[in-house]
């Protein structure tokens, strides 16, 4: 997920793409919350571990 927010981050700013640019801010918070709770110890949807 932050792989991707930082892709549409990148294609929004180089393509000027507003929405694109608020998706990826989005997914970036999204994925670094997610990714901050897991590293943490917090079960995350039910799954301790995404592999």
């Amino acid at each position: 997920m932050i792989v991707l927010g930082l892709i549409l981050l990148i294609i929004g700013l180089v393509a000027g793409i507003g929405v694109l640019w608020t998706i990826g801010i989005i997914l970036v918070a999204i994925g670094l919350a997610l990714w901050a709770l897991g590293a943490l110890g917090h079960a995350v949807g039910g799954r301790r571990h995404y592999w």
